[in-house]
């Protein structure tokens, strides 16, 4: 499958996803995100990723999972020197704030409470001149709209009228639904990578 969110600014992106995505596959995950960009200890790739159709994000995603395709991936970018230069490849979940991205991330995580951030301020009751709402996603009604639960009613949402979303951890609902940790620990998920001299 296709990763939901790549952003890879000065790599080849489909040279860098004709490799990434035959691995997530032997490995039955699917890509959320893939991003390139530089912090203060270099240039990185970050890639989370997760189980198909789970609910919980984080469920089945391990330390020993993201090792393995970390190491796949690494020997992979190294043999065909796709990237360049020296940089580190970090693998987890998207963590229990993910973003939503795709029509169906709005299905999988009904019953969960997000934050949506709208293209422009709201013109809502309740909600006026706001640029974030935040309530009980309801998943997405007969017209593709998403449906989200607030103190003020329920509202619907176009996918043009919303810039982003994401879930939004809370202590109790981590104790119902989420049971893991933000991120697997660092451990075997951030690895030094650099051009293979010749």
């Amino acid at each position: 499958m296709a990763i939901a969110h790549t952003k890879l600014p000065g790599l080849d992106a489909p040279k860098v996803l004709a490799i990434v995505e035959p691995v997530l596959a032997s490995h039955g995950v699917d890509g959320v995100e893939l991003e390139w960009r530089g912090d203060k200890e270099g240039k990185v790739l970050v890639l989370s990723i997760e189980k198909p159709g789970t609910q919980r994000t984080g469920d089945g995603i391990t330390i020993e999972l993201c090792s393995e395709i970390s190491r796949e991936l690494s020997a992979a970018f190294d043999e065909t020197e796709v990237i360049g230069g020296r940089y580190r490849l970090e693998v987890g979940s998207p963590g229990v704030e993910r973003k939503l991205y795709l029509p169906d991330d709005y299905r999988r995580f009904a019953g969960q409470e997000i934050k949506v951030t709208l293209s422009v301020p709201s013109e809502i009751d309740g909600f006026l001149g706001q640029k974030t709402i935040r309530g009980t996603l309801f998943g997405l009604d007969e017209a593709g709209r998403v449906v989200l639960e607030t103190d003020h009613g329920q509202l619907t949402f176009s996918f043009d009228e919303i810039s982003n979303a994401r879930l939004v951890f809370s202590w109790g609902q981590s104790k119902r639904k989420m049971g893991r940790p933000r991120r697997p620990t660092s451990a075997g998920i951030r690895r030094g990578n650099s051009k293979r001299s010749s």
